[in-house]
């Protein structure tokens, strides 16, 4: 560590002995910058009784725009295209929500998807080099191809094992659900069920292969 935080620690010690030594929240004592209470509760108040935009509610109470959206954001406030323009009753489900989905043990169901990602050639290729490096008059313009990213999840525990694979055909799909199974039977979890809605052969394929 730095001396400055050596000799941060030992004053402490020495003012306060051990409780000196716990740790302590990084806010300021004060913040000059706090938009007044009477300012927030008044923002508030335009947006629930006349349901205006951030950018009204800001020039309403002098305030940014930026500073108007984080009020009603702590607030909780629903956004406005959530709610009845007429009657402002919220008519949308929001994104946001405090309920957390997920089976009751680990192992009860395991996500799998797969994501399809175009290799980057050595040395980054013209992305990195521009434009120019590419040679417009070639008959047979290079290819790359994918590399496949092949994640399970477990739904409870959301412990995760991934793989990047040349493929998602059906052997490959069944030689990644096999070292997924010994994945999580290492950590304890006994795999149940399976879903996924991407790669086909997940669901579709008679290839297997022992675990």
């Amino acid at each position: 560590m730095s001396r400055q935080c050596a000799h941060r620690w030992v004053s402490r010690f020495r003012l306060l002995g051990r409780a000196g030594l716990q740790d302590r929240s990084s806010r300021h004592l004060s913040h000059p910058a706090t938009t007044p209470a009477a300012v927030r509760s008044r923002l508030l108040e335009l947006r629930r009784n006349e349901r205006l935009g951030r950018d009204e509610l800001a020039r309403r109470v002098g305030v940014s725009p930026s500073t108007a959206s984080r009020i009603i954001t702590r607030a909780g406030l629903p956004a406005l295209h959530e709610l009845d323009p007429i009657t402002g009753i919220r008519i949308r489900a929001a994104r946001r929500t405090q309920l957390r989905y997920e089976r009751e043990y680990p192992g009860d169901l395991i996500h799998i998807d797969v994501k399809k990602l175009g290799r980057i050639p050595a040395g980054g290729g013209w992305r990195l080099d521009g434009p120019d490096v590419i040679d417009h008059h070639s008959s047979r313009p290079r290819r790359v191809g994918f590399d496949y990213v092949h994640v399970a999840v477990d739904d409870h525990s959301r412990l995760a094992f991934a793989r990047i694979l040349p493929d998602e055909k059906g052997p490959t799909c069944a030689g990644f659900l096999a070292d997924a199974a010994v994945f999580f039977a290492d950590h304890g979890i006994s795999i149940r069920s399976v879903m996924t809605d991407n790669a086909l052969n997940y669901r579709r394929s008679r290839d297997s292969r022992p675990c």
